[in-house]
């Protein structure tokens, strides 16, 4: 998969994430920098949906039709060399974590939550929706002048009913996912380079037992070197693709943990990845540094969402 085979859809976003592809051939995303959720139209136009402030980040199409966003009450950015770069601590103008839902139709913003037993949430950051209609979100934490907040997996219902924190503590958790069959979930750290497992006995419930990570999991992936995880998709054979930061691209993750292909894109900040298109045979990535929404063809096709 070659840099040749990209196709540019949108450029001249402000530090893009969260893609989601819709039936009407359109795509969602969020500009963190803008603080906008956005649609994409096939011809590139970018049509803003919501403005919800902060830093909205992982979206998720739930079981209503609405749009739900993780929302990490915002960011500073870097311009470096042409580059938009995050910036490591929390901005002066943090206005809380939360989770939103969007009426697309209208743009309407609704918060269903800023807690979780009484502990506000710092930086929710990645979701996904499991069949039954809820939804896991990781929250990544903040870092702050002389201290650090640790992050989180979480589980929600999507009427604002009912909110767990199911596996804490995490070091910076991004990326969240579901294997094909529902029956697994994973979630990437970001500064560690590493992607665990966990296996999944119920709607919100993980399998326990005494392993290296948090809550039971295991290690499906260390990356080696100076490589970081961001967001992440499962495609339909069910490898676990990250976005991967500095070492730009994809990372490529067998479901078994045994095979690793890294494919190369021209973004230090490759940061999200989505499938569609006919027969979810294209992956849709978010370069944010340099601002570009682009596709490019998949040798598999991808995993459809619950919604």
């Amino acid at each position: 998969m070659a840099e040749m085979d990209l196709t540019e859809i949108a450029t001249g976003l402000q530090f893009p994430e969260g893609p989601v592809w819709t039936a009407d051939g359109s795509l969602l995303c969020v500009e963190i920098k803008r603080r906008t959720v956005d649609r994409v139209h096939a011809d590139g136009t970018v049509e803003v949906v919501a403005e919800p402030g902060g830093g909205p980040n992982g979206l998720a199409i739930g079981p209503d039709g609405a749009v739900y966003v993780c929302n990490s009450g915002g960011w500073d950015f870097h311009e470096i060399g042409g580059l938009t770069i995050t910036a490591q601590l929390q901005p002066a103008d943090y206005s809380g974590g939360r989770i939103e839902r969007v009426d697309l139709a209208t743009g309407e913003v609704t918060v269903l939550y800023g807690e979780c037993d009484g502990h506000p949430l710092v930086g929710p950051n990645d979701i996904v929706f499991d069949a039954s209609g809820g939804f896991w979100f990781t929250d990544h934490g903040k870092f702050r002048e002389r201290e650090r907040t640790h992050g989180g997996v979480y589980y929600a219902r999507p009427d604002g009913s009912s909110i767990r924190e199911v596996i804490y503590p995490l070091d910076s958790p991004n990326g969240i996912g579901l294997s094909p069959d529902g029956a697994r979930l994973y979630a990437a750290e970001t500064y560690t380079g590493r992607v665990y497992q966990w296996e999944l006995t119920g709607p919100g419930e993980i399998a326990g037992g005494v392993s290296i990570a948090a809550g039971g999991g295991s290690l499906l992936h260390g990356a080696p070197g100076l490589q970081l995880f961001d967001s992440l998709g499962v495609d339909g054979a069910g490898n676990v693709v990250v976005g991967t930061l500095v070492n730009g691209g994809l990372t490529v993750i067998s479901p078994d943990g045994a095979s690793v292909e890294h494919v190369a894109l021209p973004d230090p900040m490759v940061t999200n990845v989505c499938f569609g298109g006919d027969g979810l045979r294209t992956a849709f990535v978010t370069l944010s540094a340099t601002g570009k929404l682009v596709s490019l063809p998949w040798p598999r096709p991808g995993l459809a969402l619950a919604f």
